[in-house]
């Protein structure tokens, strides 16, 4: 009896940890310890975007990519030798300076407070917002990582050519469903890519003239004359959403169902049924109705293996762990 006593404390125990390490990821986090936290950041946001708006898909690209790998840590944000930043899926991403200048504005407030990957976080919400995107809540409380790795970069970050099935593993890995993949994937609608994403369905498939069949034929002819003229640019910007790419709104998946997704993996979501039963209902209700799915799967996404309390540290520089 008394070893059953005991075990009983742990598990009681356990569960009182798990409960208080859950809340310490609250709304208004920094309410006492950096009341400005979070308008500093607003401001900023509000003042610098509209006048480069592409950055508002950056930042939730970043914010995607960070959450996928050790969890929102801001990890990504780290210059290491063999780091995300180098991962294939981060080359191209953009705003790492756009990120410091805020962290160094709420340290001059309160140093030591604030992490990076709430600020991060806060960005990406604030950002999207500020193009007349979705609004999400973003509870506050995560903690900064010291571990970088482009090996798990590339692994578990969804790529764009993967296929249904693949896609649906990296999300379950995060604890994320089928919903929340193709909400999240509306995330395409806007922003850019580069060529490299892409090509292989132009040049390089099964169909005619090496174009995939699942591409719409006008779509691929229009982007092989007017954008990636040859398989190897590597330069040229394509809109994910064309005529559209700064609004947030649904023609990415109207798009989908006419067979123009730009990469594989957008495709890939009209080939599964339960996904394809999600995109019509989108396209068929309102656009409040995408606005909140969208924003219960991105706070759902913030959540992903949170560091809180004492583990990881806050970042002095979101570049580099402190000495």
């Amino acid at each position: 009896m008394a070893g059953k006593g005991f075990l009983g404390i742990i598990v009681v125990g356990l569960l009182a940890f798990i409960g208080s390490t859950n809340a310490q990821l609250q709304m208004n986090f920094y309410a006492q310890s950096c009341p400005k936290a979070e308008k500093i950041v607003q401001d900023y946001v509000k003042e610098h975007i509209p006048n480069a708006p592409s950055l508002a898909a950056s930042f939730i690209r970043m914010h995607f990519h960070d959450c996928f790998v050790r969890g929102c840590d801001a990890s990504l944000l780290l210059n290491v030798t063999s780091g995300e930043k180098n991962a294939v899926p981060n080359q191209t991403i953009r705003g790492f300076d756009f990120i410091d200048r805020v962290k160094s504005l709420i340290e001059a407030e309160c140093p030591g407070i604030v992490s990076c990957a709430d600020i991060l976080t806060l960005i990406a919400r604030d950002s999207v917002v500020t193009i007349g995107g979705p609004f999400w809540k973003v509870p506050t409380g995560r903690r900064d990582g010291v571990i970088s790795n482009v090996t798990e970069a590339n692994n578990n970050i969804p790529g764009p050519f993967n296929n249904f099935t693949t896609l649906l593993r990296l999300f379950n890995n995060q604890g994320l469903d089928a919903t929340d993949l193709v909400l999240l994937s509306g995330a395409h609608t806007i922003g850019l890519s580069h060529c490299p994403a892409f090509s292989r369905r132009l040049y390089n498939s099964t169909g005619p003239g090496g174009v995939d069949p699942t591409l719409d034929g006008e779509y691929a002819a229009n982007l092989k004359a007017n954008k990636c003229k040859t398989p190897n640019d590597n330069t040229t910007k394509v809109e994910m959403d064309p005529g559209s790419r700064n609004t947030f709104d649904l023609s990415y998946y109207t798009l989908l169902t006419k067979r123009r997704g730009l990469f594989q993996s957008d495709a890939a979501l009209t080939t599964n049924s339960t996904s394809l039963v999600l995109i019509k209902q989108l396209l068929s209700s309102p656009q409040k109705f995408f606005y909140d799915e969208f924003a219960k799967s991105m706070e759902k996404m913030g959540r992903i293996n949170v560091k809180t309390g004492s583990a990881g540290q806050i970042r002095k520089q979101c570049a580099f762990v402190n000495s």
